[in-house]
């Protein structure tokens, strides 16, 4: 299953971001916790540069907590990183200390040449439907910033003031042009980063059940009450009443329900990195 998906937005996204980051002090990446390494676009390295930055595994709330924490360690090696949830608060209220702290070398500096001190100037990077809006309106304590549940919901660049010192720029969503390894792409697809209408849904869900039956296969039968070397799409379809006529499964039906379960976090908590 090929998943491929750069439209036209994206590309004005990394060129908005090339132009902005230049007025920004630090950037904030924001990755899905269930996707260390995957969630996290390839491009903004070269794009960011020497700029200080702090890395946010959103999503916690939904990732495997042993795994969560050996990744911290992992990739706190190579820049300050915080789990959080932008849907449960977790988290939340570390960021303004931590970036205060990113920054305090940066201010010291300034100071000896005379800068007079103005907010941190923070900008938001990450790919579509990762929580940036979420995350926002956490900080801010309101809904400041649009959100919703599909990819590419947030498409211009607005800044926001979340603190007395900090004023951050939110950017839209953005993925890269080729998923090199295949199985990038359907871990960000059954994770929501990619709008379902670009990929087969039951193939996706068939893949995906193949992955938990390898990594998780007590809880996803658990879950279902079903016994895991059974488990298909066809019997998920009968467990949630997908029946059309015939007595037949609605086997498209039954996809996207399993999909939409996995990514709520009701079937088990996941890291699939």
């Amino acid at each position: 299953m090929s998943i491929q998906w750069y439209p036209g937005h994206m590309t004005r996204a990394k060129r908005k971001l090339e132009e902005q980051i230049k007025w920004v002090d630090v950037v904030v990446e924001l990755g899905d916790a269930r996707l260390p390494l995957s969630s996290r676009n390839p491009l903004l390295r070269e794009l960011l540069g020497n700029k200080l930055r702090l890395l946010l595994m959103n999503k916690a709330d939904l990732a495997d907590d042993l795994k969560t924490d050996q990744w911290l360690r992992q990739l706190g090696k190579e820049v300050p990183v915080l789990s959080i949830s932008a849907k449960t608060g977790m988290g939340i209220r570390k960021i303004i200390d931590l970036l205060e702290k990113i920054m305090s070398e940066k201010r010291e500096r300034l100071e000896v040449k005379g800068v007079r001190a103005r907010p941190m100037r923070v900008m938001v990077v990450g790919i579509p439907n990762i929580g940036k809006s979420s995350l926002i309106n956490q900080l801010t304590g309101g809904a400041q910033a649009k959100t919703g549940n599909k990819p590419g919901v947030t498409r211009g660049n607005q800044w926001i003031r979340i603190h007395p010192k900090v004023e951050l720029l939110d950017t839209p969503g953005m993925l890269w042009p080729k998923f090199d390894d295949p199985e990038v792409g359907r871990k960000l697809a059954v994770t929501g980063a990619v709008r379902d209408e670009v990929f087969d849904q039951e193939e996706l869900a068939s893949w995906l059940i193949q992955w938990l039956r390898r990594y998780y296969p007590q809880e996803l039968g658990n879950y279902y009450s079903l016994a895991v070397e059974s488990f298909d799409l066809e019997n998920v379809g009968r467990r949630r009443g997908c029946i059309i006529s015939g007595g037949r499964v609605d086997t498209l039906k039954a996809a996207q329900i399993f999909l939409r379960e996995f990514r709520s976090g009701k079937i088990t908590k996941v890291t699939m990195d």
